[in-house]
């Protein structure tokens, strides 16, 4: 299947001009990054002076708060972008036009990746002047962290989004509720060995544990763990294919069902 670049270019316009047409869109996107970078910044102050450990790397809160809005906005950008064509009522519009699904698809996660860029790198230029740490002295495995959220988070709402699909708004909750409930698996602020055994086995199967481990081992004992990231980056391919499959298979149920006309109501 050949996507058309003008097609995924049109509907990325339509969210742009939405955005644009919205300043409280754009506040919220930045709202809670800052947020959460002003109180975990506090956190990790108070920390590295009362922690030895935490103290090899004052800044690893921080950075885990702001790596961690990296996957939340991924998700959330890939399920607000859907969202919006269901409460504006567009899906049955976008059901008939020329637009394949897996243009559809390509649309939201860029989308997606521009909502993200939005809300976060406000809050980690932010901590910089504020906090004395740049989020960017991480060099470039910081851009490999980055991917490897971001496609975890596309996994997760493209998941969410196939849900309201298949069993409509009501499903929406699941937006928030999914991602969070990966929170404490995910390692963001303390190592995984902090889990029970049981839990730890789990933990490892969820890529964001992997980054999360990386992250740790170059900001505190300076190494690059390549493995940690290969092992991410394999369990991400599973899930965002496991994500786009799902959502393909939900739209072409509901189109075959005639609820795209209705799905919004």
């Amino acid at each position: 299947m050949i996507l058309s670049i003008r097609r995924v270019a049109g509907l990325c316009l339509r969210h742009l001009y939405i955005l644009r047409g919205s300043w409280l869109r754009l506040l919220e996107m930045a709202y809670w990054p800052l947020i959460n970078v002003v109180m975990w910044g506090f956190t990790s102050q108070f920390l590295s002076n009362n922690s030895s450990w935490f103290a090899q790397a004052g800044g690893v809160l921080i950075a885990g708060a702001l790596l961690w809005d990296v996957m939340f906005r991924g998700n959330l950008g890939v399920a607000l972008s859907f969202l919006e064509e269901m409460w504006s009522r567009n899906l049955g519009y976008l059901s008939v036009s020329p637009l394949r699904p897996g243009e559809m698809v390509a649309a939201i996660l860029v989308m997606s990746f521009i909502r993200t860029m939005i809300g976060v790198l406000p809050a980690a230029l932010l901590a910089i002047p504020l906090y004395h740490f740049s989020l960017f002295s991480l060099g470039l495995p910081l851009l490999v962290f980055w991917t490897l959220l971001t496609m975890m988070g596309w996994a997760t709402g493209l998941a969410v989004s196939a849900m309201v699909l298949r069993f409509g708004l009501g499903a929406e909750s699941l937006a928030w509720v999914m991602i969070f409930a990966i929170g404490p698996l995910a390692g963001v602020y303390y190592p995984i060995s902090v889990l029970p055994g049981w839990l730890q086995s789990v933990a490892w199967a969820l890529p964001p544990a992997h980054v999360f481990e990386g992250m740790r081992a170059v900001m505190i004992q300076g190494v690059v763990r390549t493995d940690l990231m290969l092992s991410a980056l394999a369990l991400d391919l599973v899930y965002l294919t496991l994500g786009i499959g799902l959502f393909l298979y939900a739209w072409h149920g509901a189109r075959v069902r005639g609820a795209l006309l209705n799905v919004g109501e």
